[in-house]
C-alpha cells in the first residue's frame, strides 16, 4: 500500500471532488454510500473562490460552550501546536465541535488561521462555526463549516491526534482529504495509490463518449432520433471502456 506524495496531491488538486469520487468509486472495496468516506451531512464552503484543497488530516476536538476548558488553555494550545508542527504538510485541520448542532463559538478566525497557515495547514473542515471569513481568505486558509458566528466563546483544543466525527464522517489522523464547494472526501489509505489514475481515466472516458458526441452543443441540428442514438452509443462505449479498465483481468 503506497501513500501518495505531495506531487500527486498537487495533481489531485486540479480536479473537483465529484471527479475524485468517481475515480474512488471505481476502485474501492468500500460501499459507494459509505458515510465514513465523505461528508454525510450538509456543509458549506465559505471560500469557494479558493477552489480545491488537498492534504493530510490533522484532528482536534473543541467545545466552545464549556468555560472549564479555558483553565489550562495556554498549555493545551502549546501542546496542540507542537502536534500540528510535527506532521508533514500540506495539512487540513478536521475539527469536531462537541456543541453541535448548537454551535456557539468559532475556532477559526484571522489569527488562528494565520498560526495554522504558518504551520503548513492549507485549510479546515469544521463541524461548527467560523468568523473573519475575508481575513481567513486573505491568509490563504480555506474553510468548510456549518455556519458563521461573531464570537469565539471558550474555544481551545481539548483533544487532538485522535479520530473525529465531522459532518457525519469519521476521520483519522493522516487520512488524505480532498475538499471543495461540493463537500469533502476522506480517502481510505488502501485506495490512495490508484485514485488519481482512476479519476483521470473516468474524466477522459466521459470526454471521449458523452461530451464528444452531445456536449458543447454538438447535438444542435440533430434530429431527436439522432440524439437518442448518440446517447445510447455513448453509454455503450463508456461502459465498455469502464469494464476493460476496472472489471477485466485486473491489469491497468
Amino acid at each position: 500500500m503506497r501513500r501518495i506524495d505531495q506531487y500527486d496531491m498537487l495533481r489531485l488538486k486540479r480536479w473537483n471532488t465529484p471527479t475524485i469520487y468517481n475515480g474512488w468509486e471505481a476502485i474501492t472495496k468500500h460501499s459507494n454510500t459509505d458515510k465514513n468516506c465523505f461528508n454525510y451531512e450538509e456543509c458549506r464552503d465559505f471560500m469557494p473562490q479558493m477552489g480545491v484543497m488537498v492534504g493530510r488530516a490533522v484532528t482536534v476536538v473543541i467545545e466552545p460552550s464549556n468555560p472549564a476548558h479555558k483553565v489550562d488553555a495556554f498549555e493545551k494550545s502549546r501542546q496542540y501546536h507542537e502536534y500540528i508542527a510535527s506532521v508533514p504538510g500540506p495539512k487540513i485541520v478536521m475539527v469536531q465541535d462537541l456543541d453541535k448542532p448548537r454551535t456557539i463559538g468559532a475556532f477559526w478566525g484571522e489569527i488562528n488561521s494565520t498560526i495554522h497557515r504558518s504551520l503548513g495547514c492549507v485549510g479546515s473542515v469544521i463541524d461548527g462555526a467560523i468568523r473573519d471569513v475575508d481575513e481567513m481568505a486573505n491568509v490563504g486558509f480555506k474553510a468548510l463549516a456549518r455556519r458563521l458566528c461573531v464570537g469565539h466563546a471558550n474555544v481551545c483544543p481539548i483533544k487532538w491526534g485522535c479520530d473525529v466525527e465531522v459532518f457525519g464522517c469519521t476521520v483519522s489522523p493522516g487520512q488524505l482529504i480532498h475538499a471543495d464547494k461540493h463537500g469533502f472526501m476522506a480517502i481510505p489509505p488502501e485506495d490512495e495509490e490508484r485514485l488519481l489514475d482512476a479519476a483521470l481515466f473516468l474524466d477522459n472516458n466521459e470526454n471521449q463518449t458523452f461530451l464528444r458526441r452531445i456536449g458543447n452543443n454538438n447535438a444542435a441540428g440533430m434530429t431527436k432520433d439522432e440524439v437518442l442514438r448518440a446517447i445510447h452509443a455513448s453509454k455503450l462505449d463508456f461502459n465498455a471502456a469502464y469494464a476493460k479498465k476496472f472489471k477485466g483481468d485486473g491489469e491497468w
